[in-house]
């Protein structure tokens, strides 16, 4: 190691910081967090160093070694070479830990990219070598690591002692944390700074007699690109032990999923529901009265056109603790890679969701509004129906010329988009795989110019050619 890494208590510690620009002025709010005694040496003051030194030291002067008397470190932090070098040197004859903004060389010590969710602090460093690298780490753990965990470790700091006297062993208190760490219901709980009722969930969970108990988290997958899954779904499917997934669900957004967790495919797909969804309920409860954190993951967003709310029901009627996650449903992340806005001020003032089919005793659609000028129609699980669609949108006054384009599998690496119009979407249906999403309004023309992400794409005239 060319450093080691160490975490520095300063509060009341005497810190003497050599300059007063504004390189000097990021310095001293770091260490001001920190609780350091400080004292600042310089010719002349910041004018918010100047505010932030209220109750600590200003010494108006040019730096001496005098001033590293009683010191714990130094920071030196000028745009001249020459001083830093002096404060350097003086350092090391008082055999004082120093740090010299951006010269690793004269440094003792270096600041390394802090990530701070207090207590829980992680320091990312290259030495110096590579700053621009260090950034994107420390932005990408930035986003890793959720808001709420200073929360949960002083929470975790409070009932420490507590929780080993009622848990004497050492697996059950390993139990007891783990489950706690990856609840959602906690976690939410901290994160909207419900502390009294987090510490309400602290002790029910500590006297109830199983501290295992389960949890049920809806993840929204997205519609298929991997970057399109938010960060709590995230976190929720690196925390999860058993995963339920649908084939709606990509393999990029799989291989996220925590490596030791169990994978249970239930192949819900338009057409294709290889298991029942009695099925997949008990699946989910069964897994959660073993005491197993359990993610659902669904494509898109699990309240959209999916039945998370049914598999939610199942739990509620169990007692079982659930919570959702939504998703970027394929309606909006589909259409913006094909280039295809929702709405547009000329051509489209509203846009309408509907699903392809419904259940067998369920009433007709309300067609004419459907039928409706300037608005986009979306419709997800519609490539079976798209003869009757087209048939009854026509016959309630679409022109048969409007625009329609099909997205199939967007966002992903697969994506392809067959474009046309209203009368030929029944045969541009026939070569199109699910998963693939109809969009029939002015709106889909704008592919034209607005299409970004790349892919197959055919037009309906080239379609219809290509099949004679």
């Amino acid at each position: 190691m060319d450093y080691l890494p160490l975490f520095a208590r300063l509060n009341n510690r005497a810190v003497l910081l050599v300059g007063g620009g504004d390189i000097a002025l990021r310095k001293a709010r770091l260490l001001l967090d920190a609780g350091a005694n400080l004292t600042v040496v310089a010719p002349s003051l910041h004018e918010e160093l100047t505010e932030l030194l209220v109750g600590h030291t200003y010494i108006p002067s040019r730096f001496t070694a005098a001033y590293l008397n009683d010191q714990m470190l130094v920071i030196a932090a000028t745009d001249d070479e020459e001083v830093n070098a002096e404060v350097a040197a003086a350092a090391d004859a008082a055999n004082i830990w120093v740090n010299v903004v951006d010269d690793p060389d004269r440094s003792s010590f270096i600041f390394p990219s802090i990530i701070d969710r207090s207590p829980i602090m992680v320091a990312v460093s290259s030495g110096g070598k590579a700053p621009v690298l260090v950034r994107m780490l420390r932005e990408r753990l930035e986003a890793l690591l959720p808001k709420h965990l200073g929360a949960l470790a002083n929470l975790s700091g409070e009932w420490r002692n507590q929780i080993k006297q009622k848990l004497s062993d050492i697996t059950s208190r390993r139990r007891f944390w783990e489950k706690a760490f990856a609840s959602p219901q906690l976690a939410t709980l901290l994160e909207t700074e419900q502390h009294d009722s987090a510490e309400q969930w602290m002790a029910q969970q500590l006297d109830a007699d199983d501290y295992a108990g389960g949890e049920i988290v809806l993840v929204g997958a997205g519609p298929g690109d991997a970057g399109l899954l938010t960060l709590k779904g995230l976190q929720q499917i690196q925390q999860a032990e058993v995963v339920l997934y649908d084939q709606l669900v990509s393999p990029e957004v799989l291989n996220l999923v925590r490596r030791d967790a169990e994978r249970i495919s239930v192949g819900k797909k338009a057409g294709h529901h290889s298991v029942p969804q009695h099925e997949i309920n008990e699946l989910l409860l069964s897994h959660a009265r073993a005491g197993k954190r359990v993610v659902r993951l669904k494509g898109g967003d699990p309240f959209m056109f999916g039945r998370g709310a049914e598999e939610l029901q199942a739990a509620r009627a169990e007692g079982i603790p659930f919570s959702v996650v939504p998703g970027i449903t394929a309606a909006a992340g589909a259409t913006a890679y094909a280039g295809i806005p929702l709405t547009h001020r000329d051509s489209a003032q509203s846009a309408v969701f509907i699903t392809g089919h419904c259940k067998q005793d369920g009433q007709e659609p309300d067609w004419a509004a459907l039928a409706a000028g300037n608005q986009t129609l979306v419709i997800y699980m519609g490539l079976i129906g798209s003869p009757t669609i087209t048939e009854r949108l026509i016959a309630h006054g679409r022109r048969p010329e409007t625009p329609v384009a099909l997205i199939e599998r967007g966002t992903t690496v697969r994506q392809r988009v067959l474009r046309g119009t209203l009368q030929e979407l029944p045969e541009l249906a026939k070569d199109a795989h699910s998963p693939s999403l109809i969009v029939i309004g002015e709106v889909a023309a704008l592919a034209d110019t607005l299409s970004w992400f790349g892919g197959e794409t055919a037009s309906g005239k080239e379609h219809l050619i290509n099949l004679a």
